[in-house]
């Protein structure tokens, strides 16, 4: 088909999906192939293209004083008609182009138009990109062609199928399904889609491929048998197609054939609508079918030009075309046939039909798809056209500020123009293309209703489209969404169930990584999200909870007030300081009773003092450790046991004196051990227990510690000493004091009972040594809490041997005999012993 005019666009389309190529020898005359099945549908795309180029035309703020012309090739479905035609174009081998004598003036075509398929596009810009002629097709979707360095002049208004995989793999993550089967066509178009969205779907870690096949273009039935088996055998429920509309048929026959239902359709732009398909025997199971669409649009005036499409218009060439539309229309036939078709038969074409009567699909304009995509490139190369010759000379894009002229004008420069196109559509959508010469993606999403009368509806149900930061954007509407299964729900489709919270995914060696088990998390790990990849240990001071999805506070652990072993030993406490109360009260009372006299009332008064406060300092070891309690805890029971040993230590000494003294020439030893030299005794071994203390907190002081050792889920709250060596010096001072103290007063033990207290201090210091002797292992062994607990039963049980042994018997006398608490009673018992 060709239409007249100063500048020349060309144009390839499918408009017969078949034809036989003659057999060609060196010396038989050259014949012209045979095109059959006319496609209606492709000759709709190619008459909006000389309805755009009309529109233009008709246009005066578009190109004016500028006629667009047309030259349109058929490439009867057949790669080898493609590229002829298209060599044809750019050569302009062709009746209708008349060149001067000097081959001065335009090239016989400025930019194409096509081709439909991917495969047809990168054989013929291989070809003429060498030639720098632009290329912009409406149809072909293959992600190769955005290689800028093999196709330099190709641009397209469809997007490429890197975008069409993006957006499929967005429509899996939607809905979960991310255990997939993908069939594709044997050729460029399927085995890119193939690659990309192997590649795609692994960096989006959106799902994995149950399998992936091609579908055979001879329609093997062996071949589709053994696909279809594998589908039936699959556990995906989701099935991604790329391929075109005979792929689909051949594949369906069989599918109908073994009744294969229960499965999801996804289908690609070449097949989204595609009415061949929608077929009463095919919806049965394609009923529901998702599909990534071109996007609509809308063309005003296209039907009217559509029919004003006459068989007695144009010229010779296009007439032949028109006539072979308007037989397959109203199955009739002209004669002669045209040169080149076949003959359909039927009764003879008048010419007087009314197209306007017809419900045929050329008419139905309710979709316009590919259509769109033919007006927007038309449109994109008329603007480039259009910028190009409103150049200012002397401002232009090329070598010295140039610009190209009608006259000189070559298709090189063209592409410059076409790089930099800018404009809307009628409908609203920005046309421009990117680097590497794709237009800005958007894509519809299509849905599959067969209504109950059995008519099927393709309903728009969403659409994805790229954002401002460069991510595919999917905006479906779920409620408008049909479900061809019995639960009217989207279906599951993984290979393994999602791992809930708590969990990680353990993949499974030699499967795929959607195929894996849920491991539950180990201790102190969690899991707060569905599949994760790895569990993440809690922060130091939490752990785990019982279902591993998310930190709990790790329980503290601590020698506490509230609980039972706690009560006991604060109550122990608590009750050995009353008694020290209650026997200093005692003593008080009786402080003139020769039993109190005798004993050394004031040593007796600060012993009491100093285990009162030693059954106090144990209280500092109950309770949540901290800073303080830690630094006192131990300087406090260090100072008041050595004040408590050191009085027991001066009154043996002085029972030792007290004995001399009474012997002849004794009286000297007493006056070491008057009142000042006691005091001053029990202060100076006192003040040396202080300064222990003081320079242990200086160097390394006791501090609180959080101790997860024991128990990894539990905090136990300890003091740790600082100094391990301060700590065995506070001891071994202690230790140092009580032996002497036991070993003088075992010496003392026979002295006569008047005078003697040293059985008792014995006694007592046995008891002393024992306890603490026995402390030592067990505070070591004894983990957390437990080790607190062990030095105050320590303390308490120490303090309550040296109150009961010592003074237990004298208040027994004091309140149980008070007739042997008298100076006669006492000095009879020492004439009884000499």
């Amino acid at each position: 088909m060709h239409g007249p005019g100063d500048v020349v666009l060309g144009g390839l389309f499918e408009v017969h999906y078949t034809s036989v190529l003659p057999e060609r020898t060196f010396t038989s005359k050259p014949q012209q192939p045979r095109c059959s099945g006319f496609d209606i549908l492709g000759f709709r795309h190619a008459m909006t293209m000389a309805f755009a180029i009309d529109e233009i035309n008709r246009n005066s703020n578009l190109l004016p004083n500028v006629t667009l012309g047309y030259s349109i090739f058929d490439n009867c479905g057949t790669l080898l008609m493609g590229l002829s035609g298209a060599i044809s174009l750019s050569s302009g081998q062709e009746e209708q182009f008349e060149l001067v004598e000097d081959c001065s003036g335009i090239p016989p075509i400025i930019g194409i138009v096509g081709d439909h398929y991917s495969t047809f596009s990168i054989a013929i810009s291989n070809v003429l990109g060498l030639y720098k002629m632009p290329i912009v097709s409406y149809f072909a979707t293959c992600s190769c062609l955005s290689d800028r360095q093999r196709f330099p002049t190709f641009f397209r208004t469809i997007p490429s199928d890197a975008f069409q995989v993006r957006a499929m793999i967005q429509i899996l993550k939607h809905f979960g399904w991310t255990w997939v089967g993908l069939l594709v066509s044997d050729d460029d178009y399927g085995l890119h889609v193939a690659q990309s969205f192997q590649s795609d779907l692994l960096q989006a870690g959106g799902g994995c491929l149950a399998y992936l096949e091609v579908l055979p273009w001879d329609s093997d039935p062996g071949e589709l048998r053994r696909i279809v088996n594998l589908m039936k055998a699959s556990t995906a429920r989701v099935v991604i197609v790329f391929a075109h509309e005979i792929h689909m048929i051949q594949l369906m026959e069989e599918v109908v054939t073994q009744n294969v239902t229960g499965l999801q359709w996804i289908a690609s732009e070449a097949l989204a609508s595609a009415t061949v398909l929608q077929t009463p025997r095919l919806m049965a199971y394609l009923s529901g079918t998702l599909g990534i669409a071109i996007r609509r649009g809308e063309i005003p005036g296209l039907r009217e030009f559509l029919l004003k499409i006459h068989p007695d218009q144009g010229h010779n060439n296009e007439n032949n075309m028109v006539r072979q539309f308007w037989e397959y229309t109203f199955q009739c036939r002209f004669e002669p046939a045209p040169a080149g078709w076949t003959d359909t038969g039927g009764a003879l074409c008048t010419g007087e039909e009314d197209m306007g009567n017809m419900d045929t699909e050329f008419l139905d304009l309710s979709s316009l798809r590919p259509e769109y995509n033919v007006y927007k490139a038309v449109y994109a190369l008329a603007y480039a056209l259009d910028s190009m010759l409103r150049c200012e000379p002397g401002r232009g894009p090329f070598s010295r500020n140039s610009c190209a002229t009608l006259q000189t004008l070559e298709p090189w420069q063209l592409v410059h123009y076409l790089e930099n196109v800018n404009f809307t559509t009628s409908f609203g959508d920005e046309v421009s293309f990117d680097s590497n010469g794709d237009v800005l993606p958007i894509y519809d999403v299509m849905n599959w209703l067969w209504l109950p009368d059995g008519r099927t509806k393709v309903q728009n149900v969403g659409d994805v489209k790229r954002s401002a930061s460069n991510k595919e954007v999917l905006t479906l509407k779920e409620e408008k969404i049909f479900w061809n299964f019995k639960s009217e729900k989207p279906p599951r489709s993984v290979c393994s169930e999602s791992c809930p919270p708590g969990t990680r995914m353990a993949r499974n060696k030699g499967q795929p990584v959607c195929c894996f088990t849920c491991a539950f998390c180990s201790e102190g790990k969690i899991s707060n999200k569905t599949n994760s990849l790895e569990c993440i240990s809690c922060p130091e001071d939490f752990w785990s909870s019982p279902q591993r999805d998310h930190c709990v506070p790790k329980k503290t652990e601590f020698l506490s007030y509230h609980e039972p072993l706690g009560i006991c030993l604060t109550t122990a406490s608590l009750l050995g300081t009353f008694i020290c109360v209650v026997v200093l009260g005692i003593f008080t009372y009786h402080r003139s009773t020769p039993m109190v006299r005798a004993n050394n009332s004031e040593l007796s008064f600060l012993l009491l003092v100093s285990l009162k406060l030693c059954f106090l300092c144990s209280l500092l070891f109950i309770g949540r450790p901290r800073l303080w309690t830690c630094q006192l805890r131990h300087a406090a029971f260090g100072i008041s046991f050595v004040l408590c040993v050191s009085c027991i230590l001066v009154k043996t000494m002085v029972v030792l004196a007290v004995f001399k003294a009474s012997k002849p020439g004794g009286e000297a030893s007493l006056k070491w051990f008057g009142v000042m030299q006691q005091r001053g005794t029990v202060l100076v071994l006192t003040s040396i227990q202080a300064a222990i203390c003081t320079a242990w907190l200086v160097s390394a002081s006791p501090s609180p510690h959080k101790n997860t050792q024991y128990h990894i889920d539990k905090i136990i709250y300890e003091c740790v000493v600082g100094s391990t060596i301060g700590f065995a010096v506070l001891l071994g001072y202690i230790g140092l004091l009580a032996i002497l103290s036991f070993l003088i007063a075992f010496l003392a033990r026979n002295l006569p009972d008047n005078f003697n207290e040293a059985k008792l201090i014995t006694f007592s210091m046995l008891i002393f040594c024992a306890v603490w002797v026995a402390f030592i292992p067990a505070y070591i062994n004894s983990p957390s809490k437990y080790a607190d607990a062990v030095e105050v039963f320590a303390i308490l049980a120490s303090s309550f041997g040296l109150l009961v042994a010592l003074f237990g018997p004298k208040c027994y006398l004091m309140l149980l005999r008070p007739e042997r608490n008298t100076k006669k009673a006492i000095m009879a018992r020492v004439t009884v012993k000499s």
